[in-house]
């Protein structure tokens, strides 16, 4: 096939050169002369090029002083050095000036053809290689979308497409990206088919089950405290896997990494599963033991959350573990307290165990939902993904990080209590005026909504839920489903749609990794 990419050959001994332009020729390319610097740069700046291939020593503007003429002009053209000298320190200085790559002369018309492609087509040539892998993919999660699926099944299906989805993140010419996005809809009806027959048996304790919310301390967080100087175990609020993902490639350098999953509880509320965690109990055993701590009459979400750190002590008091020094809780709700930790973090190592919780993700998630500018920044899973992964580079958390991978005897844990799914779908919920107000779950004396679209739980005690004096029923909405009530249905229909929520049922919500990091 015809390639029509433009290069610029600068040599001033070019006439030496012509058994290799004659077959880039040959090969489909457009090939430009000239036989010094100062030609090139104006040459330039009237034409476009794909590709720069210069003499290192030309008479007059040499190769180095060219090369940082062309950088000024434009600076993502490609210029690979063409030269004599084999020196380290020349090398070192052209790579420093940001050289694309180097020949020796002489060279041959296969090596300059091999860097061509190399440079002017390896993204599509590994385009063309996504693109047969990802249909390969494609059709292995079809054919398995037909069987007895386990939970590990799920598991792995959820983290193959999420990897997919960072992979078509950097290939959107690919056009990939809504087959893949039509894929997952298509699992997570059948994710919420296998939860809804599933999810209650995983309830009753066995070795076969997933980890569960309320396990999360006991099999990540005690085992390590009598084998570290101090543990810090980080929750941050709302993260899914895919942004994790985004950010753990920033810590590869500083920490040894290993990763696991776990399932969250219902509904995927953090009043529900963050409680969970630093409990080690279910929310019906929390209202049970501890009504005064859960304040069941109390509907505010954030205010369900104030006793996480008594919880967690009662946790490691009913575990009869003893820690050195006093339990360190901290949330982190804005800038500038975190800055605060950060610039003190180093500090917190004196305690056995950190227990700190991050907002920011939740933050971005909801003030999407409410801000039109940052649902302009980010009107699809890509750029939200892209948009967590702006806030972890410059954030505190990072920062935080940072530090502790210097301090060899210092244990984190990282997790999340849920993640979240963007809602394309609304769907009617009846209940009276005392039912909560939430998106993707709703309690009350007679929510319902349609089961195509939602678990109807009728008894609590089932799905080990509140039973908030005996007069509820729950629903839990399915796949990207959220419930509208029919009063003003239009209106809030519109306001809700394409926003981030959480509560229901899919893999986004349900499937969440804890991260263990030591030292390198």
């Amino acid at each position: 096939m015809e390639n029509k990419s433009n290069i610029l050959w600068v040599d001033d001994e070019i006439d030496l050169l012509k058994s290799n332009i004659m077959f880039l020729k040959q090969k489909g390319y457009n090939v430009t002369e000239a036989t010094n610097g100062e030609d090139a740069i104006q040459i330039i700046k009237d034409q476009d090029f794909d590709i720069v291939f210069m003499d290192e020593m030309m008479t007059g503007m040499g190769g180095l002083e060219t090369l940082l003429e062309i950088k000024e002009i434009k600076p993502s053209l490609p210029v690979v050095m063409v030269t004599k000298n084999e020196t380290e320190s020349l090398m070192e200085d052209a790579i420093g000036k940001k050289i694309t790559d180097y020949l020796i002369k002489p060279v041959n018309p296969n090596q300059v053809l091999l860097v061509c492609k190399k440079i002017l087509e390896s993204k599509r040539l590994k385009g063309d290689q996504i693109s047969r892998d990802y249909i390969q993919e494609f059709n292995s999660i079809s054919t398995a979308l037909m069987e007895d699926l386990s939970w590990e099944d799920w598991t792995n299906i959820h983290i193959k497409m999420t990897n997919w989805d960072l992979e078509l993140d950097e290939h959107p010419e690919l056009g990939l990206k809504q087959t893949l996005q039509d894929q997952r809809r298509e699992c997570n009806v059948e994710f919420s088919k296998f939860i809804e027959k599933n999810y209650k048996h995983w309830l009753d304790y066995s070795e076969d089950n997933p980890t569960l919310s309320h396990q999360i301390i006991d099999k990540y967080v005690i085992p390590d405290l009598p084998k570290y100087n101090s543990v810090f175990f980080f929750v941050v609020d709302c993260m899914r896997l895919d942004q994790w993902l985004v950010m753990e490639k920033y810590l590869d350098s500083y920490f040894k990494m290993s990763k696991e999953y776990y399932y969250s509880l219902l509904p995927t509320a953090t009043p529900y599963c963050r409680n969970a965690i630093f409990a080690g109990l279910y929310p019906s055993e929390l209202e049970k033991h501890y009504p005064e701590l859960w304040r069941q009459n109390d509907d505010d979400e954030n205010s369900k959350n104030n006793y996480e750190k008594e919880f967690l002590s009662k946790l490691l008091d009913r575990r009869k573990f003893r820690l050195r020094n006093e339990l360190k809780y901290t949330k982190i709700m804005d800038s500038e307290f975190s800055r605060g930790v950060e610039n003190k973090i180093l500090s917190y190592t004196n305690n056995h165990l950190n227990a700190i919780v991050i907002n920011f993700v939740d933050m971005i998630a909801h003030s999407r939902s409410d801000t039109a500018i940052l649902k302009e920044i980010a009107p699809d899973e890509s750029a939200y993904r892209s948009l967590t992964q702006s806030w972890f580079e410059h954030s505190s958390f990072f920062g935080m990080l940072r530090q502790l991978a210097g301090k060899p005897d210092v244990k984190i844990i990282i997790t999340t209590d849920h993640g979240s799914i963007r809602c394309l779908h609304g769907v009617r919920a009846l209940g009276d005026r005392e039912s909560s107000p939430n998106l993707r779950y709703k309690y009350g004396r007679n929510v319902k909504a349609d089961s195509r679209n939602a678990i109807f739980i009728k008894n609590p005690t089932e799905y080990k839920l509140p039973l908030r004096n005996g007069i509820v029923n729950y629903i839990i909405a399915k796949e990207d489903f959220y419930f509208v009530y029919p009063t003003d249905y239009h209106k809030y229909l519109n306001q809700y749609n394409d926003t981030f929520q959480h509560g229901g049922i899919s893999m986004e919500e349900m499937i969440l990794p804890v991260i263990s990091l030591e030292s390198k």
